[in-house]
């Protein structure tokens, strides 16, 4: 048969790509996935398990996957940043009942902007000003009081603003003169000091001055994404990258519209002012809107409880190695997490809280906890930790606790 027969004949097959697969089977070969690349590896970078907390050093929390799916979404296509701040304010400011919101570059920068809202709102010439305050009509003092002051406050003064420390309330009231640009509140020491939430307020209303509370790791319980701006806090500011497991590189500034919108053109895109390096992408934005409403739909008893669970286990393996104590605590605020504190009597167990913390870190896998004020002692939460991580952190824990028994 010639050759132009043969490609006639095939050619009336009704299957001719069929056909052909059988002549050349290996054509239809499906070729294997490449291996995923592993940056950690490559960079040499050692992960642990975090038992520690939601601290900046050890990059705070893990994004779920809806807000990974969110953010790789995002970031194909081009959007206006200024139409996402918008649509995305709105959403953020309808969840926690606020006026106005906007996704910040960490709660840092919601201080810095939202003081600089304050302080030039959105007058142009103003806003070119910050941080220099000196010699202008601009208000340029902002009161503190003394046992909030943990360096926090200094996000305040970037924008050029004065501090004026006080502790008691008479103090306070002597202090507001025509230069008080704002009063900042640290929740985290909200019982610390001798004026509280309420009466704070009050007189700030009493003298038309505006209020900022920080309130970077104050949820759970998730009621306090709102109860702030209830409260009647002119403007609240919050890390996204905690317990809320949004871009550990964001965070949130919400309050009333004019502040809000001030804050806005102190920030980028726009330039010209103080906040124009304080980036956020589109991204990151979408990412917080995400994660904040994935967090507020949380079922939360749930949640505590599958917490509760956990520590019980790390406690119930630990608590009866001889010269061992330990105490369940929740923090009344900030981090408002179940927590166990493990403390051992170092004439029964011969190891410092020092070198405790250093062989989980070296041990395998690697765990971070955190040594507490008190010799001895670790600090551990759960409320970071994957799956199944508590039974390895109890393992290891009781492991080295009978490794130093005497």
């Amino acid at each position: 048969m010639k050759r132009r027969d043969v490609l006639k004949n095939i050619s009336l097959l009704p299957l001719a790509g069929g056909v052909m697969g059988t002549l050349l089977p290996s054509q239809n070969a499906v070729a294997a996935p490449p291996a995923k690349r592993d940056v950690f590896g490559e960079l040499g970078l050692r992960t642990f398990i975090n038992a520690a907390g939601t601290y900046t050093s050890m990059t705070a929390s893990l994004m779920p996957e809806e807000v990974m799916e969110a953010i790789n979404q995002s970031a194909k296509e081009f959007v206006m940043l200024d139409e996402v701040q918008d649509k995305v304010g709105a959403k953020i400011a309808a969840m926690c009942h606020a006026e106005a919101a906007m996704v910040t570059a960490g709660c840092w920068s919601a201080i810095v902007l939202g003081t600089a809202g304050v302080i030039a709102g959105t007058d142009a010439k103003k806003i070119a000003m910050l941080p220099s305050l000196e010699g202008t009509d601009l208000k340029s003092e902002v009161i503190v009081q003394k046992t909030h002051m943990h360096g926090y406050e200094h996000a305040v003064t970037n924008t050029g603003a004065k501090l004026i420390p006080v502790e008691t309330r008479e103090e306070l009231e002597k202090a507001i003169n025509d230069k008080t640009a704002m009063m900042f509140f640290l929740n985290r020491e909200g019982s610390s000091g001798k004026v509280d939430h309420a009466t704070f307020i009050q007189i700030a209303k009493q003298h038309n001055i505006p209020t900022m509370i920080d309130m970077a790791a104050d949820v759970p319980p998730v009621e306090n994404l709102w109860k702030y701006n209830d409260m009647g806090f002119d403007l609240v500011c919050i890390s996204g990258g905690k317990a809320i497991c949004g871009p550990q590189s964001t965070g949130i500034l919400m309050g009333k519209k004019d502040f809000i919108a001030g804050a806005r053109l102190s920030g980028p895109p726009n330039g010209g002012n103080i906040g124009r390096g304080m980036k956020v992408n589109k991204e990151e934005i979408i990412g917080m809107y995400v994660a904040l409403d994935a967090y507020i739909k949380r079922d939360h008893a749930k949640e505590w409880k599958m917490w509760e669970d956990k520590i019980a286990v790390i406690n119930n393996a630990v608590k009866n190695v001889n010269g061992v104590t330990t105490e369940i605590i929740v923090p009344e605020i900030a981090n408002h997490t179940p927590s166990l504190e493990i403390r051992w009597d170092n004439s029964k167990v011969k190891l410092t809280k020092e070198d405790m913390g250093l062989k989980l870190r070296n041990g395998s896998p690697s765990i971070e906890t955190v040594s507490w004020e008190k010799d001895n002692s670790i600090r551990i939460t759960v409320f970071m930790l994957k799956h199944g991580q508590e039974k390895v952190v109890a393992a290891r824990i009781k492991e080295e606790l009978m490794n130093a028994s005497i």
